[in-house]
């Protein structure tokens, strides 16, 4: 089944490697990973804090590497922002940033925890990753 969620994607630290207001080198699976998510459906936004020339070298830059956004800044393509109108922060599902609370897990794991709907979990005072949760085994045939 193909999802129709949306995913809110930082740039810089997030889809390259910091650089700004450069662009760094893209970050390992980043494009890969992006262009597979949007043949599963899901409708990808481009939540950045840059703006103006800058904004448009970013998504110029994954263009060209393949990843058109559906939106970027705003939660849908066209959108008018009207500050006493509405809020800044944007209607996504989720929100994939290199500042996540535990950290940037890698866009592999990334991909893991989005398919597989796994999140972050906290267990005593760390925050662990998709690869460091430890799965239940299955005690019957059903549970």
């Amino acid at each position: 089944m193909k999802s129709n969620k949306k995913l809110a994607i930082d740039f810089d630290g997030t889809v390259v490697d910091d650089a700004y207001p450069g662009i760094g080198k893209p970050k390992t699976f980043a494009f890969d990973t992006l262009k597979k998510l949007q043949s599963e459906g899901y409708r990808l936004i481009l939540w950045t804090y840059r703006h103006g020339k800058t904004l448009d070298e970013a998504v110029q830059f994954c263009k060209k590497n393949g990843v058109e956004f559906y939106a970027v800044n705003s939660s849908f393509e066209g959108e008018i922002f009207d500050h006493a109108e509405a809020s800044r922060k944007i209607d996504a599902d989720l929100f994939i940033d290199d500042r996540n609370l535990g950290g940037f897990p890698g866009w592999g794991e990334i991909y893991n925890i989005i398919n597989d709907r796994i999140e972050f979990r906290v267990e005593g005072n760390e925050v662990l990753a998709y690869s460091k949760i430890k799965k239940d085994k299955k005690k019957g045939l059903f549970w």
